[in-house]
């Protein structure tokens, strides 16, 4: 293995290790006690699950700025589900699938598919309609609203130009359009459902690690395996080292792109449920700032901009980083300006040490 892969491999473990010690040092006792380990695991498990998401959009050369506002939409959505008395698991696969329509939705403008684009957004409004003025149940409300979407897309592929967009431009624009359909949906509130008993339990502290933690690392596992050793996996990498080359090697790249959105996407709206058992309610002020923290996790735990490289495992090391920094400033009674303006220097040295790398290897 070459110094510049070692390093980047094994930098972000060793830089936890250092900060873990040295707030061990500085805080004494209090800090490396299993409840506040215990607790800092809890609070790694929303940002680190969104961050996997991340990942995968990173890797292959783009980025999401719209995580913060995807999470609160996911939690209103949960929350609306729940009150009007939809089963717990429903409501679960409500706040994700909303979620992944939202990746979908990017994906296809990224691509520069906006007939597409359009298409999904038409046969969401229909599901709603169909959910929320005529009492459809959810499963026949988001089958009617799938048919309306694929027949209408069979209608104007012909004549959907291709308008590729830049992910920053489009995720920005999602950042608002989503923080403002979450709000609208709440009618400016919060929403609190009588009764949220399972999806309320997934980060309670009372268990010894709470299921949302263990969903986290489950979910890690299974997308650390799949970027290793699946074509999709390959398909990621090779989009983000160069799309060209690999369109030439016969990778289906809008496609595939279309699906790292989804699947990206998706995992806020699992961190979106996390996040709702948390609240204990559906906020759409929720999550903000939490495009930074999502970003950080992954940059830090050695991926590049650029895209091409980066691993689940860096990203959950980068997130773990970035709590026992939170936590440890808690400790020791630092104001929450400097934690931010911490958080904000690592992400500009991480990306300074991988342009220096990637210079050095040019």
């Amino acid at each position: 293995m070459k110094v510049g892969a070692l390093a980047r491999s094994v930098g972000p473990l060793v830089g936890l290790i250092f900060v873990w010690v040295l707030f061990a040092v500085l805080n004494g006792g209090s800090f490396v006690q299993w409840s506040n380990q215990r607790l800092m695991l809890t609070q790694t498990a929303v940002v680190g699950t969104a961050a996997i998401g991340a990942t995968l959009i990173i890797i292959a050369g783009g980025i999401d700025l719209s995580v913060g506002s995807t999470i609160a939409l996911g939690t209103v959505v949960v929350g609306l589900l729940l009150d009007a008395g939809e089963p717990p698991l429903v409501a679960a696969l409500g706040g994700i699938g909303a979620a992944m329509v939202c990746g979908l939705i990017i994906g296809t403008l990224v691509i520069g598919r906006l007939g597409g684009a359009l298409t999904v957004i038409a046969g969401a409004i229909l599901t709603g309609w169909l959910w929320a003025r005529l009492g459809a149940p959810m499963p026949a409300a988001v089958g009617a609203g799938a048919v309306a979407a694929t027949g209408l897309a069979l209608l104007v592929r012909r004549f959907d130009a291709r308008l590729p967009l830049a992910p920053f431009i489009v995720t920005l624009g999602m950042w608002g359009a989503l923080r403002g359909l979450a709000k609208g949906l709440a009618d400016n509130g919060q929403v609190h459902p009588p009764d949220a008993t399972w999806v309320g339990g997934l980060l309670d502290r009372a268990t010894v690690l709470p299921t949302g933690v263990w969903m986290f690392l489950g979910l890690a596992l299974i997308t650390g395996a799949a970027l290793r050793y699946t074509r999709f996996g390959r398909h990621v990498y090779a989009i983000g080292s160069n799309e060209q080359t690999a369109r030439l090697c016969g990778v289906r790249v809008e496609r595939t792109k279309v699906w790292i959105y989804i699947l990206g996407i998706g995992c806020a709206g699992l961190a979106a449920l996390m996040q709702f058992s948390y609240l204990k309610a559906g906020d759409p002020t929720t999550a903000e700032g939490y495009e930074l923290k999502v970003i950080a996790a992954v940059v830090i735990g050695g991926a590049s901009l650029s895209g091409g490289e980066g691993t689940i495992r860096g990203t959950i090391i980068g997130a773990l980083i970035m709590t026992v920094v939170d936590s440890g400033c808690t400790h020791l009674g630092i104001d929450n300006w400097v934690q931010e303006i911490v958080t904000g220097a690592m992400i500009v040295a991480a990306v300074a040490l991988d342009r220096i790398r990637h210079r050095r290897a040019t």
